[in-house]
C-alpha cells in the first residue's frame, strides 16, 4: 500500500547468477519450442509452432545453434565456478551449508519434509539451500551432459558416425527425446509450481530475477540460514530493500511471460500427443 516502506530483502544471487538463469530460462524454452515443433509435426500444433521459427528446417537449424550457445553458457560456468571456489579450502566446502553440494543432511531433510507434508513429523529447518534446489542445480548438469552431447553428436551425424557406429545415433535420438520430455515436464510443472504457487512466494517468486529474497518468507522456508546469519552478525549486511515498482513489474512480465509459454508447450504436447506416429 502507499505510504508503507519497502520490504526489506536479503541478497540470495549475484548479478552473474542472474544472468545465467535469464539465459538459461530463454534458450530452454526455445529449445522446448523447436524440439517440439519438429516431434509434433503431423500435427497442427506442431506445425504452428514450426512456423513461428520460419519452418520444419529452420527450426532445426535454430535448435542446432541454440544447443551450441547452451554447451557455451555450461562452458561459461565451469569457468565461472573454477574462479569462485575456494580451492585452498576445499575440505571445509564439502560439508558447508553453503555449498550447493549434496550432503547426507539434504537426504534426511528430503523424508522428514515427506513427513511433514503428511502430518507425522515437524518441518525441517532448511539453510542456504533446500533439497529441490540443489536437484535442479545438478540437473542442469546432467542435462547438458546427456542432452547437449547427443544433441551435437547428431547435429553432425557424419563426424559422430567416425568415432560410433551409426545405429549409435537412433539410440542418441531417443535418448534424447526422453531427457527432454523429462526435463520440460520437470521444469513446466515442479519448478514452476515452487516459483509461482507456493502460498508464501504466489503470485511469483522473484528472487532470481530481483536477485534477494524477501526476508520475512526467508525466515519462515530458511530459518537455519537466517539463524546462522544472525548468530554470526553478518544478516544487517545482507538485507536490501526490495526493487523500485517499475522494475517489479518487468519481472513478473519476463516470470509470467515464461511460465505461460512452457505451459502452453506442456498442454499443447499433452492433447497433442494421440496424434503423432513417431
Amino acid at each position: 500500500m502507499a505510504g508503507q516502506p519497502p520490504r526489506m530483502r536479503i541478497k540470495r544471487f549475484t548479478p552473474p547468477q542472474r544472468l545465467f538463469h535469464f539465459l538459461l530460462l530463454l534458450f530452454f524454452l526455445i529449445q522446448g519450442a523447436t524440439g517440439l515443433s519438429r516431434m509434433y509435426i503431423e500435427t497442427g500444433w506442431g506445425q504452428f509452432l514450426a512456423a513461428c521459427f520460419g519452418g520444419y528446417e529452420k527450426a532445426l537449424t535454430i535448435h542446432i545453434w541454440i544447443g551450441i550457445f547452451l554447451l557455451l553458457l555450461f562452458l561459461g560456468h565451469l569457468i565461472y565456478l573454477s574462479f569462485a571456489i575456494d580451492w585452498k579450502n576445499l575440505h571445509k566446502l564439502l560439508d558447508s551449508p553453503d555449498s550447493l553440494l549434496p550432503r547426507w543432511a539434504d537426504l534426511s531433510q528430503f523424508f522428514q519434509h515427506i513427513g511433514w507434508f503428511l502430518g507425522l513429523s515437524r518441518a525441517p529447518e532448511f539453510d542456504r539451500w533446500g533439497y529441490w534446489e540443489k536437484f535442479d542445480y545438478w540437473a542442469v548438469f546432467w542435462g547438458m551432459v546427456i542432452l547437449g552431447g547427443s544433441g551435437l553428436l547428431m547435429a553432425y551425424p557424419l563426424a559422430a558416425s567416425r568415432l560410433l557406429p551409426g545405429w549409435t545415433l537412433n539410440v542418441l535420438f531417443w535418448i534424447h527425446r526422453i531427457e527432454a520430455i523429462l526435463a520440460m515436464g520437470h521444469v513446466f510443472i515442479i519448478h514452476f509450481f515452487i516459483g509461482h504457487l507456493r502460498r508464501h512466494n504466489f503470485p511469483m517468486d522473484r528472487t532470481i530475477f530481483e536477485g534477494s529474497a524477501d526476508l520475512t518468507a526467508a525466515r519462515h522456508e530458511k530459518p537455519a540460514w537466517i539463524s546462522r546469519l544472525e548468530s554470526k552478525g553478518v544478516l544487517q549486511t545482507l538485507t536490501v530493500s526490495e526493487a523500485v515498482p517499475a522494475r517489479q513489474i518487468v519481472f513478473y512480465l519476463i516470470g509470467f511471460a515464461a511460465m505461460a509459454v512452457g505451459l502452453f508447450l506442456l498442454f499443447g504436447g499433452l492433447i497433442n500427443s494421440p496424434y503423432i506416429t513417431w
